[in-house]
């Protein structure tokens, strides 16, 4: 099967952690608004009063007849069928619970440079953002990775990776939230990182796991700017 990923075509956002998923399983996909016409494309498709399950906004996933949408529930498909999930329930579930618990990460980052309203401007809410950003650093980003610092700890089957002996699109995820966070607050996370180093080595990990370091370093892999999620303002690190 060829999937077809709808995301925007210049931000690696949250369409990120899909595209991870995909070059990690070595899936047949294209990044659809990234080809010439995909934007139309994407937008008739949303707009098609013909689909009967329409998403609500991008990133989305078209698998056959599929049409998923929502960044975690991707990835829950995804984990299925690529062996980046335990084949059990229960093993299914706590991975899920973990991607959704780094959605709400995602959320706060974004959070830290529009914390008044995503349609304004940061140079609208600058002294809000100061603010915000301040008590992420100091508060929720050590709650975050504590907690994972923690469930690495208490694997039953070893520290190297989150669910069980083997990687998980979690563990995928969690990779990419530290490299935005190392890219939007550079000074922060330094500090950070001696605190937590289960999940720094498990970022290390990831990076050199051969079909995700060759995307990397691929024309594949968006690189991080001032339009997307993690976003490097020197004011707001401290």
């Amino acid at each position: 099967m060829r999937y077809e990923l709808y995301y925007w075509p210049s931000i690696q956002g949250r369409g990120e952690f899909v595209r991870l998923a995909l070059e990690e399983a070595a899936a047949d996909y294209v990044d659809v608004v990234r080809e010439n016409g995909g934007m139309s494309a994407m937008t008739r498709l949303m707009e098609d009063p013909n689909v009967a399950r329409p998403p609500f906004a991008p990133p989305f996933l078209k698998a056959g007849r599929l049409l998923i949408g929502q960044t975690a529930n991707i990835l829950l498909f995804l984990g299925s069928g690529h062996r980046l999930a335990p084949k059990d329930e229960a093993g299914r579930l706590w991975t899920n619970q973990l991607q959704l618990t780094l959605a709400d990460l995602v959320v706060e980052t974004h959070d830290t440079h529009h914390p008044i309203a995503a349609g304004l401007y940061y140079e609208d809410q600058k002294p809000a953002a100061r603010r915000r950003a301040e008590d992420f650093r100091r508060n929720r980003i050590p709650k975050f990775l504590g907690y994972f610092e923690r469930v690495l700890e208490r694997n039953p089957r070893g520290d190297r990776w989150l669910v069980g002996a083997r990687l998980t699109y979690a563990d995928l995820s969690l990779f990419q939230v530290v490299e935005g966070l190392s890219y939007a607050f550079p000074r922060a996370m330094q500090r950070q990182a001696k605190r937590y180093p289960k999940v720094v080595a498990l970022h290390d990990r990831v990076a050199s796991r051969p079909r995700i370091k060759a995307y990397l370093a691929s024309e594949r892999r968006i690189s991080f700017n001032e339009e997307g999620i993690f976003r490097r303002y020197r004011e707001l690190d401290g």
